[in-house]
């Protein structure tokens, strides 16, 4: 078998060595953005998305690994390793497979087949397997024994029955040959709990659904497991689109396997119902509870895709900068909660003010803002999103025209953003250190101010999955997403850098190399001793030591400290490279940062050492371009239209501005400004074929949008980005998820797919199904 090395680089398109030496570096503790950025002549120049994929499969086939020396053992502790099984046991590729081999050989509880064995029933069952021209009832007679539990001919036969169905449902080939079947044959049948209608109303497009199960798309599949969680919909899964012919052709598999035929003979018939039950009782239900894991497992992994590009995107949305904001956390009989924060995002102000109902003071609301905005010279506006927001935005509004009549040379601009995990971060253990005696409530309000500045800061502050810009977070693998969007966040916080003289603990946390402990200690230093004046000074910082500053010192920035270096992203390891360079010239750093025409003239090659390549020289060259620049895109704020506040104020044909709030597999959510996200189909981002949204658009994009169809009851809005297209028309696409976070919404239902004759089945089978998956 080829090693894990092997394995991995086929897997992300590299060569071995690459991939043998991406290990190494981090078994030794190494980061994938440190080596990303600083040991491509190491690795061969793997990008971060290849090594975040590398790492993945190492767990996975290190934990493989495992899993085998466990079973060998296990076998081996038994007496029953023959070579041949060793053989097949070391050349298992997959988890699937290697369980498949340990099956019969798996510690169980005693089951009906050993009792069977341990009365002497084994020659019964395998007589009449190897010669059915005797008759079951004559030969099943002389096993008739009562001391051994044997009472009569019947509880003989249904004995060696047991130990049939026992020996071929554990045939490791048969399981597999029967697994790859069902994946490419059998369909997800979905079918409505009676009684059930009114209640799962939002998955109705799933009470009566067939679907190929390995097509199913992942966000289609795991509606239909939330919705047959909350006891909505049954789920099974049928062997074919003609349930009963499937499940006759199941039974044809397993009995030409198990070298079974109908010929007529006495023990045929005998046969050929333990061959039904193997199939019906064991082989279906095992099967089916294992490929529905395997479907919702790939589900899961797309689903925890998808949320951490939308994150990504959205930590990595254009920050508004350093300007004094107001954030205004709307509420209404509790109150919109302001804040107003500086430059640095310190907090200058905070009030409770109450324009709506019940106390409707919506003048006196108006005089206590401008007096904020003239008293802390208030740039900008940001209002969070959630219940009462497009009426703050209207009070913001007034208050803005206000100003400008007042002062014409004082301009405000309003900006309405996502205040998702803004609750979370209120009551958090961090919130609580950062502001002691600042209300709860008003907390929010600074982070709906800060995170216009400075998205990534501001939102690493807060749980990954409470930013809700995913499908069906708490129905994944918990485990996998946090480790996954763990990722993600780090990738981003070290793809734009930061400042180390104003980052929190908890965005200095995120940079490669710092422990939360360490970036605590960091700010801790900071305080005590003020501003940083180099990255060398890192090293006074208790329990920063040498290898920690290795990984993180690359990603930290000073901006006006000794050396100019420092701001950039220039490792401290290379800066001998820059110092060749200056030799070379005979100028000083701060004259050639930012000379293009001269710092383009240069050929890398002439820089290099044994240590440092030319990738590393090319990329020390173009950052002193450009040093500490900022990858993210400058911001634009979405207006939205004028008297459009609620989903009823919409028309279908209406053409709207709004942002970008989610990318799903099926389509876009767009923040419109009617408390309800729309959803643009992956059919109507372009007027080409878009086979990833993502591809046409990004969560925080500023797009125009026509209103298609406007469903209030559901709560339900079908928007296209292809602005001459009508109402009403049909387009291609697939019907939604029936789930009200992830539905598409707003699109015409395709026709009732064929209903297909429903599998019989024992009940003991349906309520071990049942029983199975709702666990």
């Amino acid at each position: 078998m080829p090693s894990i090395e092997q394995r991995i680089a086929q897997d992300i398109a590299a060569k071995t060595e690459q991939v043998r030496a991406a290990v190494e570096l981090l078994d030794g503790g190494a980061t994938v953005p440190f080596i990303a950025r600083y040991r491509k002549e190491v690795t061969g120049g793997l990008d971060d998305t290849q090594l975040r994929l590398l790492e993945e499969r190492l767990r996975y086939l290190r934990e493989l690994e495992e899993r085998r020396e466990a079973i060998l053992a296990s076998v081996e502790e038994q007496g029953k390793l023959s070579d041949a099984l060793k053989n097949d046991i070391l050349a298992a590729d997959t988890k699937a497979r290697l369980e498949d081999l340990y099956l019969p050989y798996k510690p169980k509880r005693r089951t009906k087949a050993q009792i069977a064995r341990e009365a002497g029933l084994e020659p019964l069952a395998l007589g009449l397997r190897e010669d059915p021209s005797q008759s079951p009832e004559a030969v099943a007679a002389s096993f008739v024994d009562g001391d051994k539990g044997v009472a009569d001919v019947r509880v003989a036969l249904d004995g060696a029955r047991a130990i049939l169905m026992e020996s071929i449902a554990e045939d490791a080939t048969l399981v597999g040959e029967l697994r790859d079947w069902l994946w490419s044959s059998g369909q997800i049948r979905a079918k409505l709990i009676e009684g059930k209608e009114n209640e799962g109303a939002k998955f109705r497009d799933y009470f009566d659904h067939v679907e190929p199960i390995g097509k199913i798309p992942s966000h289609r599949l795991l509606a239909l497991m939330r919705a047959r969680n909350e006891g909505i919909i049954d789920l099974e899964l049928s062997p074919a689109l003609d349930a009963e012919q499937g499940h006759a052709e199941g039974e044809g598999r397993v009995a030409a396997h198990a070298n079974i035929h109908d010929r007529g003979r006495p023990a045929d018939a005998w046969l050929r119902e333990t061959v039904r039950l193997t199939w019906r009782v064991k082989l279906h239900l095992h099967l089916t509870l294992d490929l529905f894991g395997r479907v919702r497992e790939g589900a899961e992994d797309e689903a925890i895709r998808v949320f951490g590009d939308n994150l990504k995107d959205l930590m990595l949305a254009a920050p508004a900068g350093a300007k004094t904001v107001m954030g205004l956390d709307p509420g209404i009989r509790t109150g919109c909660k302001v804040a107003v924060v500086d430059a640095t995002g310190k907090v200058l102000a905070t009030d409770t003010i109450y324009p709506l109902e019940p106390k409707r003071q919506w003048n006196e609301s108006l005089a206590s803002l401008a007096r904020l905005c003239k008293q802390h010279h208030v740039d900008l506006i940001s209002i969070g999103n959630g219940t009462g927001s497009r009426e703050t935005d209207k009070l913001a509004g007034e208050l803005i025209k206000g100003l400008a009549k007042a002062d014409a040379s004082h301009t405000i601009a309003k900006i309405v953003v996502s205040e998702a995990g803004a609750s979370v971060y209120s009551a958090s253990e961090t919130a609580a250190k950062e502001f002691p005696n600042l209300d709860v409530t008003l907390r929010g309000a600074v982070s709906i101010a800060r995170r216009l500045q400075d998205p990534l800061a501001e939102l690493v502050k807060i749980e990954p999955k409470a930013i809700g810009v995913g499908q069906y977070q708490h129905d994944v693998n918990q485990i996998k997403l946090a480790r996954a969007l763990d990722a993600r966040v780090e990738d981003c916080v070290n793809a734009v850098g930061v400042d180390v003289n104003t980052a929190s603990a908890a965005l200095l946390s995120r940079v490669a190399g710092l422990s939360a402990s360490v970036a605590e200690n960091v700010v801790k230093h900071r305080d005590a001793n003020g501003p940083f004046a180099n990255r060398k000074a890192l090293l006074k910082v208790p329990r920063l030591g040498d290898k920690a500053f290795e990984q993180c010192a690359g990603f930290l920035r000073v901006p006006a400290g000794d050396n100019p270096l420092d701001a950039s992203s220039v490792h401290p390891e290379a800066y001998p490279v820059v110092e060749r360079i200056i030799a070379q010239c005979g100028r000083e750093v701060r004259n050639i940062i930012g000379d293009t025409g001269f710092l383009r003239g240069l050929k890398p090659e002439q820089y290099t050492d044994e240590k440092f390549g030319v990738p590393t020289v090319r990329d020390i060259l173009k950052e002193l371009e450009k040093p500490g620049r900022d990858p993210r895109p400058e911001f634009v704020a979405p207006t939205f239209a004028e008297g459009v506040e609620d989903v009823k104020d919409l028309k279908p044909g209406m053409i709207l501005e709004g942002r970008v709030t989610n990318v799903a597999a099926f389509g876009a959510f767009v923040d419109i400004g009617v408390h309800q996200d729309g959803l643009v189909h992956v059919s109507a981002l372009s007027h080409t074929f878009v086979k990833d949204p993502r591809d046409a658009v990004k969560a925080g994009d500023i797009v125009k949008v026509k209103v298609m169809e406007v469903d209030i009851p559901r709560q339900r809005i079908g928007l296209s980005m292809r602005l001459d297209d009508e109402p009403g028309e049909t387009r291609g696409g697939r019907p939604g998820t029936g789930d009200d976070h992830s539905a598409q919404r707003g699109r015409r239902s395709p026709p009732a797919p064929p209903k297909a004759t429903p599998a019989p089945a024992n009940s003991a089978f349906a309520d071990a199904l049942s029983r199975a998956l709702k666990n």
